[in-house]
């Protein structure tokens, strides 16, 4: 098996094996200390999430997930789970996507097979290329029709956003006072400042989205 192993600032090959493996024997693998993807045959594990890093998926992820529940839209999913976006494409690990529910069965027990909707990464030292122009090339071909990218670090900390257009390429979408409205979320919004809080909190963020008469309407609903 090749396996490689990035770390921050380079990459480390553990085993010099010249031997591929198939995306098949990478999904029965259980790899452990990061996330780990299948690139042309090679499967590169990297190193793993920093506490900001976790604080922020598990703020979105909570977030969405409640939101595409509430609207019944589609399905979250997070890091370790592949997407294969293009057919004989490479195995990724997005740090969070969104699919559809018109697009259940791209779901399988081991994989998205096909492109997500919406797709997330969290920007870390290493992986600042990789999310910003490998994975922008490699997601704006597979179809993926928005993509989001937060950029945690101090010195660079904001978020991009991009829509699929007509030609099949990623068009920036501007964030209108502190704010990004999705388009694959219908009535989704993203106040970019909550992405930076101490402890973000995905409830309270999730009354605001839906208007709190509502969001207690449902809640008291649910207690019945």
């Amino acid at each position: 098996m090749s396996v490689v192993l990035a770390e921050p600032q380079t990459t480390l090959k553990v085993e010099k094996a010249p031997l591929q493996i198939s995306f098949e024997e990478y999904l029965a693998e259980d790899y452990e200390g990061g996330l780990a993807e299948w690139i042309e045959g090679e499967v590169i594990i990297y190193m793993s999430a920093t506490e900001t890093h976790q604080k922020i998926i598990l703020f979105l992820s909570t977030l969405l997930h409640l939101f595409v529940q509430w609207f019944d839209l589609g399905f979250i999913r997070t890091a370790p789970y592949a997407m294969r976006a293009k057919k004989g494409g490479n195995g990724r690990e997005p740090d969070l996507f969104f699919v559809a529910k018109e697009h259940r069965s791209r779901l399988t027990a081991k994989f998205l097979d096909g492109p997500a909707d919406l797709v997330i990464e969290i920007v870390s030292e290493e992986s600042v290329s990789r999310d910003y122009e490998i994975k922008f090339h490699e997601y704006q071909a597979a179809g993926i029709r928005e993509y989001w990218i937060i950029d945690p670090r101090p010195e660079r900390q904001g978020a991009s956003f991009y829509l699929l257009d007509s030609t099949g390429h990623y068009q920036a979408v501007s964030i209108v006072e502190g704010i990004y409205s999705s388009t694959v979320l219908p009535n989704f919004w993203l106040k970019i400042a909550w992405l930076w809080h101490d402890e973000p909190q995905p409830l309270a963020a999730l009354a605001q989205i839906v208007g709190q008469t509502q969001f207690l309407a449902v809640l008291q609903e649910a207690q019945k």
